[in-house]
Order: C-alpha cells, then sequence, then structure tokens
C-alpha cells in the first residue's frame, strides 16, 4: 500500500477587543470553549519543558485537529476525541465550532478589533475527498477548498498555500511550509487566525523606561517597561499576583500571572496548576481597583515546532501509526495517517495594544469616605518571568497562550 501524506496547517493572531455577548452562544459552544481550555493547558503542560520563552495558540491547534477528527473513526477518533476534550458526539463537536466561529465573526464586524479566522483544504487533484466530508468541513468551518498537485508540481502549491498563510495572518507567518512536501501528500489542511487590537487604556510612550527584568539564571537584563496606575481586575494569592488587561470594547483581555519571588521554581509550580477550572477560580476572586503596573514591552516568534510528540504523550497516538490510523470518513480508505503537526506563533506587546499570529501544520500520510488616607495601589511589577494568556471574556475560550522568561529574546 502507498503511504500518503495529510497536512493540515494553522495560521493564527490575535488583537485586542470583542463584542459579543456569551448569551447569544449555544451552551454547547461554551463548553466546548471551556474543555478546550483544559486541552489548552494540557498542550501547555506538555511544552512547559522547552527553554526559555514560550508562545502557541490552543485555539489553532484544536481547530484544525477538529477538521481531521472530522475524518476519524473508531479508536482514532476516540483517542482524538479524549485528548482535544472534545464532546462524545462528532455532530455536537462540529456545530459546536461552528457557533465558536460565528461568534468570532461578529466580534470581528464589530469593528473593534481585527480578528479574522480561515480555513481551507488543498487536497491532491485525482485524489477525491468524500462529499459528506467536504460538505461538513464547509459548513461547520467554512472551509475554502482547492485542489492542487503536490506530485508534479510540488513548488508551486507549497508557495501558494504558504502565500494564503502569510495573507491570512497580515504577514505576520512566513514560510510556514519551509520544506518540500513529500510526493505522497494528497490533503494539507490549514486554519489562520489574526487578531490585532488595541489597549482600552493605551500605555503613554514617555513613561516607558528602561529597567531590570530578572532572568532565572541569568544577569538581568535592560527592558523597556511600560508603566500607568489605572483600574484593573486584580487579586493577590499568597504565590502569585493576577492582572487583567482589558482590550478596547472589554470582550477579550490579557491575563498576566506573575510569581509572587523571582525564582524558577515559583513560575514552575504555577505552571503545575494551570487548568480551566484554576484559571476560572482566578478570574472569579479578582476585583476592579487601582493598581500601578509595569509591563516590559515583549516580542517573540516561537516555532516551527512539531507537536507530534506532545500529542503522543497526551494519549493520541494511533493517528500516527500507519495501519492503525482511520482516516477513511476523508476518503472511503484506511490509507491516510497524520506524519505530523508544526505550530508556529508570533506575538508582540506594546504601548498601544497587541498583535499576534500563529500557524500549525498537520500531516496526514496515506498510510464608603475612609476615615484615614486611602492606602497606596498595589504594584504589579512583571521584572521576572511570567504567563500570560489571550482570552475571549465571552466564552472564556484562550486563543493565546504563553510566558515571557526574557523579553529581549
Amino acid at each position: 500500500m502507498k503511504l500518503h501524506h495529510l497536512i493540515l496547517n494553522i495560521a493564527v493572531g490575535f488583537a485586542l477587543t470583542l463584542a459579543v455577548s456569551a448569551e447569544r452562544l449555544p451552551r454547547s459552544a461554551a463548553a466546548l470553549a471551556f474543555s478546550g481550555n483544559d486541552f489548552a493547558c494540557d498542550l501547555y503542560a506538555q511544552l512547559k519543558s522547552t527553554e526559555g520563552n514560550l508562545f502557541f495558540s490552543p485555539f489553532s491547534v484544536s481547530s484544525a485537529l477538529a477538521m481531521t477528527y472530522a475524518g476519524a473513526k473508531g479508536d482514532t477518533a476516540a483517542q482524538m476525541q479524549k485528548v482535544l476534550r472534545f464532546p462524545e458526539s462528532q455532530t455536537e463537536t462540529h456545530s459546536s465550532f461552528a457557533a465558536l466561529l460565528k461568534h468570532f465573526e461578529e466580534v470581528n464586524a464589530s469593528k473593534q478589533a481585527q480578528l479574522n479566522i480561515a480555513n481551507s483544504l488543498w487536497p491532491q487533484k485525482g485524489a477525491p475527498l468524500l462529499e459528506d466530508y467536504l460538505s461538513l468541513v464547509r459548513k461547520n468551518y467554512g472551509a475554502e477548498i482547492t485542489s492542487v498537485d503536490f506530485v508534479d508540481d510540488e513548488p508551486k502549491t507549497r508557495k501558494r498555500i504558504n502565500q494564503w498563510v502569510e495573507e491570512k495572518t497580515q504577514g505576520k507567518i512566513q514560510n510556514l511550509n519551509e520544506k518540500p512536501f513529500n510526493s505522497t501528500t494528497r490533503l494539507v489542511l490549514v486554519n489562520a487566525v489574526y487578531f490585532k487590537g488595541t489597549w482600552l487604556d493605551t500605555f503613554e510612550e514617555d513613561r516607558t523606561k528602561k529597567d531590570q527584568f530578572f532572568v532565572w539564571d541569568d544577569p538581568p537584563v535592560q527592558s523597556s517597561f511600560m508603566r500607568q496606575t489605572n483600574r484593573y481586575r486584580y487579586w493577590e494569592g499568597s504565590d502569585a499576583q493576577f492582572i487583567e488587561l482589558p482590550y478596547k470594547g472589554r470582550e477579550l483581555s490579557m491575563l498576566v500571572i506573575l510569581p509572587a519571588n523571582k525564582t524558577k521554581r515559583a513560575l514552575e509550580k504555577i505552571e503545575k496548576r494551570l487548568s480551566s477550572k484554576r484559571i476560572a477560580q482566578w478570574r472569579d476572586k479578582m476585583k476592579e481597583q487601582r493598581v500601578q503596573l509595569l509591563l516590559p514591552k515583549f516580542k517573540m516568534t516561537w516555532g516551527s515546532t512539531s507537536l507530534v510528540e506532545p500529542l503522543e504523550k497526551l494519549g493520541m497516538q494511533e493517528a500516527f501509526i500507519f495501519e492503525k490510523a482511520d482516516f477513511s470518513g476523508m476518503n472511503g480508505h484506511r490509507d491516510l495517517l497524520i506524519s505530523n503537526v508544526i505550530h508556529k506563533a508570533f506575538v508582540e506587546v506594546n504601548e498601544s495594544g497587541s498583535e499576534a499570529a500563529a500557524a500549525t501544520e498537520v500531516l496526514l500520510w496515506l498510510g464608603g469616605m475612609p476615615k484615614k488616607p486611602p492606602s497606596p495601589p498595589p504594584v504589579f511589577r512583571a521584572d521576572h518571568p511570567f504567563i500570560f494568556l489571550i482570552q475571549d471574556n465571552a466564552t472564556g475560550c484562550i486563543l493565546f497562550m504563553g510566558r515571557v522568561v526574557n523579553p529581549k529574546e
């Protein structure tokens, strides 16, 4: 039996606002967002051993794999459903994604932020996919479908897909596929997300000053710290401070989690506790108050990185094994397997707001008045490694997640 590839690309970017109520979403979509956050934390747990800065889009990875899951059967589907924290029903999974995507379309239409999400399929000419499968991904994921030639015109095909990703991410993800596609590639699936917006309260550039950022085992580095005192949702626990920075429209926000001390162990302790339930609990404890905030400007590109090993460790194994993988829901045959899952992400945070992009590629092979003066506001001084995430406030869906170990990298 000849071995063929199926490749799935995902590109993601983020900005700074949303404007749609969660009440307009089906409960199943809100449930998918919540369980998807558990997948986000599971994946973070697998990636946290990576040295230095970390940044990825769990929503991008989940979306791309959801389109692949749509063609999975048997044990392959069961493993993917469990690892990705999808509902037991395939129908519910895909309809819930459709509702989330509609929600994000409405956010983009509000003009408060740029939030563009696009999906596409690039099947090999002469290797037809089942109409039921194509109809499902068109209906639920709005996927564009374009036939290409991986066998005799690989360079042009790769360039065309890379250009699509670059266009959908406003140029932030370039050359996602640097290596040539194998001649047995039969399908490439691509998810692209771009998000850009503005802080609700922008920082004044003339207040940005250089200061020390403490890196764990290395000398401190000089970093540009943005500064302002304003009202933020804030909470301080015994081992960390939590602050939520809203974007214009208050529908998206950045949650920053700062360990109470500067040691590596302090950050690792928080990383071990990450879960959708824990994040929700932290956010519930946060109250709006005046906070003196110092946050470093940072910009990073993370990847391209293979996610095969992390996904295998989480329990998604059969999808990568020839003669065990079952993606017969795509083409009617058990001759496809995932050969790789590649993710690449970009983020920049500055005085005006944030911008980010990411890309993931999955390859499948055929095979009151106080009596005393008021107390000074608490100080949130992010001058040592911290965790941050971008969430849709309406659903709680984590769009992006990462940590800053060195803002100068």
